[in-house]
């Protein structure tokens, strides 16, 4: 069995794999950015991403390459599988992560509720889209877009003139009027078994997850799960799969984005389930058996520590803080980063999770 493993990403997400790869008994290294990256006690290179020559000096140093986030180019990784390397997950399920024309695309293949979508590349075509749904449409990149970046509101080709003139496709999607935003964590490895967590919502301010509530009160947990598990499939992904959802006021459930990582929706499971998604996300990549799902407790609330001002960093080391587990993520400060986040369990109510959260946040501001 491998024995090592390389994480390309020096953030938050790899941060958090270092204490479960050491449980499991693994060595694990990190290409890291820069050297002050949230990972940097694992960073064993410092260096681009995008340089192939970089990322294939490190890939010899393991076994088996994973990621932080979803940016290295698919050149790089092609070339390096053809070269022999091990990467989970592969170049030909990150593709449907890096560009969201390509994952429409193959989502509808796959029969997978999606808004209405097209692919547009002039004022014709985007005005077009927009009159036939209702006079509004979400105008998207289909690449490098995160936490609300790379995305508009449009109600005509005037609202996506400067996108379009830069002469590459872009994406448009319906509006959906959701009534909430949900989640659905899984992961699979390479032999094809899966496990999937509890169905989440999740709640935004200014693009940005702001909340996490497990489980999502009220759903269609096995819709939520047979979607996840047929993208899983599908698209032959590796590793944790993370399916952003809308719900709408009749029930339905329509795939947002996709992440081929642990993500931010998951963070409750470090405290939440009996196996965090960064320890499954090594499991599956490494083709272990994967861990049990299992909730804690009843419920779980996370809560984003998001930066307020350029100074407050929220202290310096994870820690119990009344209740609640506090999470640091070693950045600086800078207002709207997310710096870290607060968990709470409760076996009576969301609500009393997200009290004891709440209150320990409203402490962490001072």
């Amino acid at each position: 069995m491998a024995k090592s493993i390389g994480v390309i990403g020096g953030g938050q997400l790899a941060r958090m794999m270092i204490s479960p790869a050491h449980a499991l008994g693994l060595e694990i290294k990190v290409l890291a950015e820069t050297e002050d990256s949230p990972a940097k006690s694992a960073a064993t290179q410092v260096g681009d991403y995008k340089d192939l020559a970089i990322v294939r000096e490190f890939a010899k140093t393991v076994d088996v390459i994973t990621f932080d986030h979803e940016h290295v180019p698919l050149s790089v990784l092609e070339t390096l599988e053809a070269e022999g390397f091990k990467i989970e997950p592969s170049s030909k399920a990150l593709r449907f992560a890096q560009n969201k024309l390509d994952m429409r695309a193959r989502l509808t293949e796959l029969g997978v509720p999606c808004p209405n979508w097209a692919k547009v590349e002039s004022s014709q075509d985007l005005d077009k889209f927009i009159n036939a749904n209702g006079g509004v449409a979400i105008l998207k990149t289909p690449t490098g877009g995160y936490d609300g970046k790379g995305v508009r509101v449009v109600r005509s080709s005037a609202d996506g003139a400067d996108w379009l003139a830069l002469g590459e496709p872009l994406l448009v999607e319906e509006k959906v009027n959701f009534v909430r935003e949900l989640a659905q964590l899984s992961a699979r490895n390479r032999s094809g078994s899966w496990a999937s967590w509890q169905l989440v919502e999740t709640i935004q301010k200014d693009g940005v997850c702001a909340e996490v509530h497990s489980p999502a009160s009220n759903a269609n947990y096995e819709l939520a799960s047979n979607i996840a598990k047929t993208i899983a499939e599908g698209l032959d992904v590796t590793g944790v799969l993370a399916v952003e959802l809308f719900e709408t006021a009749q029930g339905e459930l329509l795939v947002n984005e996709l992440a081929m990582r642990p993500h931010n929706s998951g963070h409750f499971s470090i405290e939440g389930s009996t196996t965090s998604q960064f320890e499954q996300h090594l499991r599956a990549a490494l083709d272990m058996p994967l861990g049990s799902t299992k909730s804690t407790q009843s419920f779980a609330v996370m809560l984003n520590l998001l930066g307020q001002n350029d100074t407050n960093t929220f202290g310096l080391t994870d820690r119990m803080v009344d209740g609640a587990s506090v999470h640091v993520y070693g950045k600086s400060a800078r207002v709207g980063r997310k710096m870290g986040h607060i968990t709470a369990l409760s076996n009576e109510s969301l609500a009393d999770a997200r009290q004891i959260a709440s209150k320990v946040w409203q402490g962490l501001q001072a």
